[in-house]
């Protein structure tokens, strides 16, 4: 590489840079960490415990592990190099176990699977006891559970950060992701309207309505009779609209959701360990899916979410494979980037990025 030229790769763009556009991208990029958060040691529940500049950092630290791995694939740089993680997953998953262990072993890191056949949580071993003995063996647990009680009780018991790698309540990881693909789509997040169809009582329904008001977004939830949000996060969410000057939107009517919004989500309507009511819950769900009429009231560069995995009777196969229109892949990819900027933030105080601090 000539010294009189950066290149700077983002995804599969290449720009070529001047050494004096370089140096002040560099000072653009050492002024923003000035504000650094330093969030080692903490623990990843909710986006309802994380400040609007808090999410910001984990958003700008995904996209700069994105940038950094398009330039070496993250070969010189292995900054949890010698750490651990513990891996509880009581629920099977596809994108977290894979982003996680592919993540952390890019950052340097050794992850550890732990399976129901490996850790009886409450079971064999109480969940305070498993929390102290793992926290003797790893830097960090992630854990995909049912219940978020036992995060809580995790949490509470644990000398090492937890990261909710998925709950009945909260889905924290996915929203992030989600977040950085609307980023990506449009080039900013504040001003977006954001619709959700289906199940209000949902964790990815709770997370949205936890993060979207701090980014200065606006969150429509249509759900049926008998599945709205959680009370509790209905008035946290009234409250952070308010203080951000949001909207939350709760309504029976999916069109009335979907009119007017930039990103149209959707999500299972039966959630995993709900099997027994699927034969009821279709019933009440009709109506509800996603398809051409109900996305037409949209706004005219909509764009479609959904978390995986997908059933036919939540979207329809024209909208799901539309490939301008349907995110569900970069989606899907930029969970990797996510948890890799959690876990990269709550073990390591010394990581800044390289490039500078996005204007979301």
């Amino acid at each position: 590489m000539s010294p009189l030229q950066l290149l700077i790769k983002v995804g599969r763009l290449a720009v070529v840079q001047s050494p004096r556009i370089a140096s002040r991208a560099a000072s653009s990029a050492a002024a923003s960490t000035d504000k650094w958060s330093n969030l080692k040691g903490r623990h990843f529940l909710t986006l309802r415990d994380y400040s609007e500049s808090e999410i910001a950092q984990l958003l700008w630290t995904a996209k700069d592990l994105k940038a950094r791995h398009a330039q070496d694939r993250l070969l010189s740089y292995r900054p949890l190099e010698g750490h651990s993680l513990g891996m509880i997953f009581e629920k099977r998953s596809t994108r977290t176990r894979v982003s996680t262990e592919t993540g952390f072993f890019l950052l340097g890191g050794q992850p550890v699977f732990l399976s129901p056949q490996d850790v009886h949580l409450g079971t064999n071993e109480s969940l305070p006891d498993t929390a102290k003995v793992l926290s003797g063996f790893c830097d960090a647990v992630l854990a995909r559970v049912y219940a978020h009680d036992s995060l809580m009780t995790l949490s509470e018991h644990s000398s090492v950060p937890i990261v909710n790698g998925l709950s009945d309540q909260y889905h924290p990881l996915q929203v992030l992701a989600d977040f950085l693909t609307a980023y990506e789509n449009f080039g900013h997040l504040n001003g977006l309207v954001w619709a959700f169809v289906g199940d209000g009582d949902n964790n990815m329904t709770h997370s949205l309505m936890m993060g979207c008001p701090k980014l200065g977004m606006s969150i429509r939830i249509a759900s049926p009779a008998g599945y709205d949000p959680n009370p509790a996060v209905v008035q946290d969410a009234r409250e952070l609209s308010r203080q951000y000057g949001t909207q939350l939107v709760l309504t029976r009517d999916p069109a009335e959701a979907v009119r007017g919004a930039d990103v149209i989500v959707t999500d299972t309507f039966v959630s995993m360990g709900r099997e027994a009511e699927k034969e009821r819950r279709l019933k009440d769900f009709k109506g509800f899916q996603v398809n051409s009429n109900l996305v037409a009231h949209a706004k005219p560069r909509w764009v479609f979410m959904h978390c995986l995995p997908r059933k036919q009777e939540e979207v329809t196969d024209d909208i799901f494979y539309d490939s301008k229109r349907s995110l569900v892949w970069p989606e899907s990819h930029n969970r990797k980037w996510t948890v890799m900027s959690v876990l990269l933030n709550v073990l390591n105080d010394q990581y800044r990025p390289a490039c500078p601090m996005p204007s979301f």
